[in-house]
């Protein structure tokens, strides 16, 4: 009997998680989820918001107020990370009104 390759061994006994991306309103499920170490969930996560960011850039309007909540197999969520702590905002600084106009 030949032996198991170590990745399937590892999957078997990995748990697994449900990535659900959630609005005030309406929520895209993960029907599928991922098996991920525990340790592994949050940077997951994090890819998983700047993934769905960056797919909304792509159209020109990003919606901050989403967040990902990921369950895990018994439906508790273990883990809540918001758009807007999945990345970060840098503004150019505001010029002031006279330095607007056309110089005279």
């Amino acid at each position: 009997m030949r032996a198991l390759p170590l990745q399937f061994i590892r999957d078997a006994t990995m748990p697994k998680y449900f990535f659900h991306v959630r609005d005030g309103k309406d929520v895209l499920l993960d029907p599928e989820g991922v098996q991920l170490a525990p340790g592994a969930v949050a940077g997951y996560a994090l890819r998983a918001a700047r993934d769905c960011i960056a797919h909304e850039a792509k159209t020109g309007r990003i919606d901050m107020d989403q967040r990902v909540e990921v369950e895990d197999e018994a439906g508790t969520i273990v883990h809540r990370l918001e758009f807007g702590d999945a990345v970060q905002l840098i503004e150019p600084p505001r010029l002031p009104l006279e330095a607007l106009r056309p110089f005279q």
